[in-house]
């Protein structure tokens, strides 16, 4: 089972966290630091699973990583997960998110982390794995986008918000309200 999915940049800092086993915050950040430290000393020309360090659970964990430009992909895995079977998952992880943003990069991660994060949820969620065919997911992820444009995304909520407004009916606007003691007068909000 996969417990954690991390990504961070060269320098630490973190671009994608996600934990599938409750820790603490504090302890999700020590887990963070120990992992980023583990994986960024080692060579590029080393093996890419070790054992996940004293926080994640020792020698029953392991650490899967890819290194991609400036971007560390780790999974955090339990002894009954297959070190090339996670290894092919992260790859056909960045390839999806190659094929959904057109050359992805750390930015992409940074300023679309809801569109990362459901790329995520398609290929894997709870901790275990649902979908290794990347057709498939950039599918899903296309017909999400349709649905959103449809509906007018989180940019059109504000218009539809003032034509609903506008289109109330009420017979005439309250001029002053009275609770208690407190006395408020409405101004005209009336264009004309």
């Amino acid at each position: 089972m996969i417990k954690a999915i991390l990504i961070f940049n060269n320098h630490g800092k973190p671009r994608l966290i996600r934990f599938y086993q409750y820790f603490a915050e504090d302890m999700q950040q020590q887990i963070i630091r120990e992992t980023f430290h583990l994986v960024s000393k080692r060579d590029d020309n080393v093996c890419n699973f070790l054992e996940g360090g004293s926080l994640i659970g020792g020698s029953d964990y392991k650490l899967i990583y890819r290194h991609y430009a400036t971007l560390y992909f780790v999974f955090c895995v339990d002894s009954s997960e297959s070190e090339l079977g996670i290894l092919d998952l992260i790859q056909v992880f960045v390839e999806t998110l190659d094929k959904c943003f057109e050359n992805v990069c750390e930015l992409d991660l940074i300023f679309h982390m809801d569109k990362v994060h459901y790329i995520l949820q398609e290929v894997v969620m709870g901790g275990m794995v649902l979908e290794t065919n990347m057709n498939e997911i950039v599918a899903q992820v296309e017909l999400q986008n349709r649905m959103e444009k449809s509906e007018g995304g989180l940019s059109g909520a504000p218009a539809r918000a003032v034509s609903a407004v506008k289109n109330m009916n009420l017979p005439e606007m309250p001029r002053n309200i009275n609770i208690g003691d407190i006395n408020i007068k409405v101004p005209s909000l009336s264009p004309f």
